[in-house]
């Protein structure tokens, strides 16, 4: 089972590149906009790990990590504009694991998270980074991608589609799983994105783009990237 993660954050642009980023990695997110969206979500399941912005329409999110800490174990890490060293302290002191202010890198994000899991005893499986199938060569730290020797240049959506098959490859990924981890939860219906982005991966990565090798149909269910 993924790891699940809760994001608690209003802005629109910050919150699609985090659930893009931490479901690149194999995290099953889930996302909330307000406090009140966040415990309607945190009554029904209980994430491994929360994600909090703490300047929220409907109240601060300090008020979440108290009330977190005091029922569960699990961790929190604030992510947050405010950079005052009190400010950090106080959160930290109700029951915050970690403090990161924005902006930050994502790869420092990923990091913080993995150690605040491991001090909760989560055992996380080593992400796949990379993919060596026949003449397709991907090696998703370097974001390098080349077929048979020859580097390919791809888009950052082409890219961020075909990272998110080697996450699952030999696994099929449903229309919607792709749509909300590539493009956003707002997206899941627009299924021609996927169509006509998989046709340019399959003009990029594929001998014969009518009868790939690589990049599989699941007819009626979506996509599978072939695996050894």
């Amino acid at each position: 089972m993924s790891t699940r993660i809760l994001v608690v954050e209003d802005d629109r642009e910050i919150r699609g590149l985090l659930q893009s980023s931490l479901a690149l990695e194999g995290f099953d997110v889930q996302t909330a906009v307000s406090v009140s969206e966040a415990r309607a979500l945190l009554r029904h399941a209980t994430p491994d790990a929360l994600l909090l912005d703490l300047g929220l329409p409907d109240g601060d999110g300090a008020d979440l990590v108290r009330e977190v800490r005091a029922r569960q174990s699990t961790p929190i890490l604030v992510v947050s504009a405010r950079y005052h060293e009190s400010e950090k302290v106080r959160l930290l002191d109700a029951g915050a694991d970690d403090y990161l202010t924005k902006p930050f890198g994502v790869p420092e994000l990923l990091a913080r998270i993995r150690v605040a899991l491991r001090h909760r005893g989560t055992a996380l499986e080593p992400a796949r980074i990379v993919h060596d199938h026949e003449d397709l060569h991907v090696d998703l730290a370097a974001r390098e991608v080349a077929v048979g020797g020859r580097a390919v240049h791809l888009t950052p959506t082409e890219f961020n589609l075909l990272a998110r098959l080697v996450r699952s490859a030999g696994k099929v990924v449903t229309h919607r799983q792709l749509l909300a981890d590539v493009w956003g939860p707002e997206f899941t219906e627009h299924t021609h994105y996927l169509r006509l982005y998989m046709g340019q991966l399959r003009a990029k990565l594929e001998q014969e783009p009518a009868e790939p090798r690589h990049l599989l149909t699941e007819t009626g269910v979506g996509y599978r990237l072939a695996a050894a």
